[in-house]
């Protein structure tokens, strides 16, 4: 049975990947690439009206904002489609509205863009704010052998040795609840105060990034470029070039530091978004709003 967020719309969840090479970043900007124009372009293309015409613009809401060049395994938004273009979907077809949206929008989106599931989505769903964290992937190449030109794209080949055990001494310095805008772009309005819930490095031994040096980022939310921020941070001290010191300083900085060398956004990759239980999404979303209306969230 289709769950309805009102008498006449279906709000649809879409989890999907891209390659963030060739975009301007996730939002519309004129004139520019983005993944979110060229989403909603193809929705236009695939969601019709009764008598063909397209649907009236559909807008997606995502769960994280990402720079240009920066990529996503595991990005999550959501949209409100007309109740009748919802069940026009399937067509002549014994497909399901969701699975007949996947499969025409695979059928229209560029190759760097992939939407891996639609689902209706549960009663309260806001795929911005009732997420609960948002988990990046920064990878790092600091050894020629593990140097691969088939994943140039997405691995920062990076000239110094790095000590592992040096990144997470300083990176462990810089988690928990706190101001972050020494290591965020200012944006007007927006809070740089965030929870950052993890912070750390490995040297992966196996699996595709065997060789690789892989920084896990877990928080509520970002601010602009802050993941990027941190991690040029915390390379200095991983280099041999800064110690604890100097990065206690940069981070008590009231606002972008221009200390800091913001690490490339191609290493960079948004991993995964959670979610709460169903029954607790809309809880979550009127907290996350009560907190941005207070001025704690962006």
């Amino acid at each position: 049975m289709t769950e309805l967020l009102s008498s006449d719309v279906v709000r649809a969840r879409l989890d999907f990947s891209y390659d963030g090479t060739d975009f301007h970043g996730w939002a519309a900007q004129p004139g520019l690439r983005t993944v979110e124009d060229e989403l909603e372009a193809a929705l236009g293309r695939v969601v019709r009206r009764g008598d063909g015409a397209p649907a009236q613009r559909l807008r997606l809401t995502v769960a994280g904002r990402t720079d240009a060049g920066v990529h996503s395994r595991g990005q999550v938004a959501h949209l409100d489609i007309p109740v009748d273009a919802w069940e026009r979907l399937p067509g002549r077809s014994d497909r399901t509205p969701q699975d007949a949206l996947r499969a025409r929008l695979t059928g229209v989106l560029p190759h760097d863009i992939v939407v891996r599931e639609v689902s209706v989505a549960p009663a309260g769903f806001d795929a911005r704010f009732s997420a609960l964290e948002r988990r990046y992937a920064y990878r790092l190449s600091d050894d020629p052998l593990t140097r691969d030109p088939l994943r140039r794209t997405h691995v920062v080949h990076h000239a110094r040795p790095l000590d592992v055990d040096a990144l997470n001494a300083a990176s462990s310095t810089l988690t928990g609840l706190r101001d972050f805008a020494a290591f965020c772009k200012a944006r007007e309005g927006a809070t740089t105060i965030r929870d950052l819930l993890e912070f750390s490095w490995a040297r992966t031994q196996d699996g595709p990034d065997a060789g690789l040096v892989v920084a896990t980022v877990r928080a509520d939310a970002f601010c602009h470029s802050m993941v990027r921020g941190l991690v040029g941070a915390v390379l200095a001290v991983g280099e041999g070039r800064r110690g604890l010191a100097w990065l206690g300083d940069v981070a008590a900085h009231p606002e972008r530091s221009q200390a800091i060398a913001v690490a490339p956004a191609h290493g960079l990759t948004l991993e995964h978004v959670d979610y709460p239980a169903d029954d607790a999404l809309a809880a979550r979303a009127a907290q996350t709003r009560d907190r941005r209306d207070a001025g704690e969230v962006r």
